[in-house]
């Protein structure tokens, strides 16, 4: 197998490509390597502190946003900067449904992700009409609007207002021996599997093949019989779910929902950690997650007081070392090593 270089280096689709061919060589070591993650994921949480462990869950959590976003701008091509706002109405589903009706948080991710779908759907019809920075304005606008109406006196009764919701954290079911925040990251895991391996059945599909063929050349697609429309109104729907899951995740976890904890802030957060995961990779989304999570404690650690200043020069270093994201270079690595061992 040949594999050019600067083509890998200059185009992220083609860096996946080389990054996830299977190469029967490789196949035991990735094999070894996934029995490694998982004995990792299992001990986890019983060898490092409680700490640690929300941190971890909140990565995966941010992991699930980040590959929503990804279904979206990586694979269909449509920009986004609103996504904090599906996180937002997954957060706040959860919340209302726990705190209102007394629903066990279980059910509140399925139905977080239906009415996230609904609203994401809803949105993208309209959304069809723009493209590139004129789609990245109206998601932005979308992020900004968000906060100011979910503290309207009319929903205050549902939103809580200014103030948001407090809910409380649950314990494990069945008896098991676990803390609740072991039980969550466990909770959190089982999710964080089923949506990726979703994910990656979708774009093994045909629907996930109409997906990147819109991205690819949007004329050729249509010419081919695939209905540009319908398809980039669903992917906006399915990218909305999966943030929205996300978001529900979050408000369990963290037992808290309030407006200003969504603003566009955090969607301009899960865009960098797309950049920087590698956009148009699965795996890509938990680099991302590490990077939201992690890189401002870090910036914040250095200087408090410059904590913003010491953020943007970790990305400035990260973007000139890999700007293809993680997915480029570690496909760079892979075709030195591969080259060497010709």
């Amino acid at each position: 197998m040949s594999v050019n270089l600067e083509e890998a280096a200059e185009h992220p689709a083609v860096a996946v490509d080389i990054e996830t061919r299977p190469l029967g060589r490789d196949r035991t070591l990735k094999i070894l390597f996934g029995i490694l993650i998982f004995v990792v994921a299992i001990a986890l949480p019983f060898v490092t502190k409680s700490f640690f462990v929300f941190q971890v869950t909140m990565v995966m959590i941010y992991a699930i946003a980040i590959l929503g976003l990804n279904l979206l701008t990586g694979f269909n091509g449509q920009f986004s900067l609103g996504h904090a706002a599906f996180y937002a109405i997954g957060a706040y589903t959860a919340a209302i449904l726990m705190d209102k009706a007394g629903i066990s948080y279980v059910w509140t991710l399925p139905v977080a992700g239906i009415v996230c779908f609904v609203f994401g759907f809803l949105f993208g019809l309209p959304a069809l009409r723009l493209e590139g920075i004129y789609l990245a304005l109206a998601t932005f606008a979308l992020s900004v609007a968000t906060p100011q109406i979910l503290k309207l006196s009319p929903l205050e009764h549902w939103t809580g207002g200014v103030q948001g919701i407090v809910i409380m954290k649950p314990d494990a079911p069945f008896g098991l021996p676990l803390n609740q925040d072991q039980w969550l990251y466990f909770f959190t895991l089982i999710v964080t599997a089923i949506m990726f391996w979703m994910a990656s059945n979708m774009l093994r599909s045909r629907t996930g093949r109409a997906m990147m063929a819109i991205r690819d050349n949007p004329i050729a697609s249509r010419s081919m019989g695939v209905n540009n429309s319908l398809y980039k109104a669903t992917t906006f729907g399915i990218s909305a779910t999966y943030t929205g899951i996300a978001g529900a995740l979050g408000a369990i976890v963290v037992q808290f929902v309030a407006p200003d904890s969504f603003t566009v802030v955090l969607s301009i957060a899960l865009l960098v950690g797309l950049v920087v995961g590698g956009v148009g990779w699965i795996p890509g989304a938990f680099f991302g997650g590490l990077f939201v999570l992690f890189v401002p404690n870090i910036a914040e650690s250095i200087s408090k007081g410059l904590s913003g200043a010491f953020y943007g020069l970790i990305l400035m270093l990260l973007v000139f070392i890999m700007p293809t994201g993680v997915a480029g270079f570690l496909a760079l690595i892979r075709h030195k090593v591969l080259r060497r061992g010709a």
